[in-house]
């Protein structure tokens, strides 16, 4: 962890938290994958029990993104940085752009539960939405704090 704070120095305070957001997307998720195939032994995806691995990944992930923040706010001083403009329209962007996965889990969700399918499918349908909506917001932001932004 202290490499990943060491290599945050100099950055922006919130290209630092889509980083963090990244990061802890991957990992958590990641996590959740390794649990409920290891529980598939070979069966029925659908017939593993996930909903315990799901709400302790996703509470896990919401507590290590805000233990993380803390930690980088700390490293960095502790002092509260002030978001500009730039700050702003680069957030905005960052979660208009991740949003497109909210919508598409959506209707995803929307047509597993018309077909009847598995509660298995559509939880992992919608979860999986909010995985790519987080990590799309958070890779756009980091592209735009790295990259550039124009604003229009």
């Amino acid at each position: 962890m202290s490499k990943i704070l060491y290599l945050g120095a100099g950055m922006a305070h919130e290209e630092k938290r889509a980083w963090i957001m990244a990061i802890v997307t991957v990992i958590g998720y990641g996590a959740y994958l390794i649990v409920v195939l290891g529980r598939a032994d070979g069966g029925s995806l659908s017939e593993v029990p996930y909903v315990a691995p799901l709400l302790w990944t996703i509470g896990a992930a919401i507590v290590a993104a805000i233990v993380l923040s803390i930690a980088a706010d700390i490293a960095a001083g502790g002092k509260p940085s002030k978001k500009d403009q730039r700050d702003r329209e680069i957030e905005r962007f960052g979660e208009y752009v991740g949003q497109s996965f909210v919508v598409i889990g959506a209707v995803t969700t929307m047509l597993l539960a018309m077909t009847e399918a598995d509660y298995f499918w559509i939880a992992n349908a919608m979860y999986l939405a909010f995985v790519l909506s987080s990590l799309l917001g958070s890779v756009t932001k980091i592209f735009a704090y790295r990259r550039g932004f124009q604003t229009w």
